[in-house]
């Protein structure tokens, strides 16, 4: 008996299938204007069309078995061969909110020292958590898995990254974020997709690793003083932007998984 050939994956059906679940999710802010944080408005909850995208399209492509395939990435922490890639998931933009503090300090402008709660911030990190497991199984597990067949690392993660970035346009416009405000953010928001991308590589396709980093991006924002009231936008873009670049600069064009340079001897 012959079996067909499982489907290939389609980025493009996916982008539109997140964005056409999304619309609810807008439609439900204008009835309520109620938030879940400062700044994160009910219209966060979209964050579970990505993985409800990536999970109807698994169906249509292999049925049931594609999606336990595609479920079981959030804990496949045993792709990391190399545990040393922990140190940037976890370390990078921590170290990228540390400079854009001393920026700040340093050019005269006030910002109060962290206030950090363990238990809010255990309780905060869980819940960002679960979210970043919802939208990097379809961003990472889905997205960047089929387009780097064809366009290489770096052409997926800036796909990816401007995509992940549009997104969320609707909802900052309902939080009241400015113009440039979004600019800034969106800048940011696709050099973490390169530094992702790049880390996804390095730790072998791991999605855990995504959400991880994900989760950090999004808890970062939250504890910078007070609960992100002062989080610098600009400057934090501009030295995710610098890591972007030196990272595509070191690292080999096609896959961002080895350095160009290679020890003498």
């Amino acid at each position: 008996m012959r079996t067909e050939a499982p489907s290939r994956k389609s980025p493009l059906t996916f982008f539109a299938l997140v964005f056409l679940l999304t619309i609810p999710f807008l439609a439900f802010h204008v009835v309520s204007q109620a938030q879940i944080l400062p700044g994160l408005p009910l219209a966060a909850f979209a964050i579970v069309c990505p993985v409800v995208a990536a999970m109807i399209l698994e169906y249509r492509r292999g049925g049931p078995a594609s999606v336990g395939a595609l479920l079981r990435r959030s804990f496949d922490f045993r792709r990391i061969k190399a545990k040393g890639w922990y140190v940037p998931v976890l370390v990078l933009y921590p170290a990228v909110l540390v400079v854009s503090f001393v920026y700040l300090r340093l050019s005269g402008t006030y910002v109060p020292a962290p206030q950090i709660s363990v238990v809010s911030a255990l309780a905060l990190g869980a819940g960002f958590l679960v979210g970043a497991f919802c939208e990097e199984l379809g961003w990472s597990g889905y997205a960047v898995e089929s387009l780097q067949e064809r366009w290489g690392a770096p052409g997926a993660a800036l796909i990816v990254g401007t995509v992940w970035a549009v997104w969320h346009w609707a909802a900052l416009l309902q939080a009241h974020r400015s113009v440039s405000w979004i600019a800034w953010w969106s800048l940011a928001t696709v050099a973490a997709r390169v530094i992702m991308v790049w880390l996804y590589n390095n730790t072998g396709r791991s999605v855990f690793t995504m959400a991880l980093f994900h989760m950090i991006l999004n808890l970062g924002w939250q504890l910078f003083p007070i609960q992100g009231s002062y989080f610098d936008q600009p400057s934090v873009a501009v030295i995710m932007a610098v890591v972007a670049i030196v990272i595509a600069v070191l690292w080999e064009p096609g896959t961002l998984e080895r350095t160009r340079f290679r020890p003498v001897g």
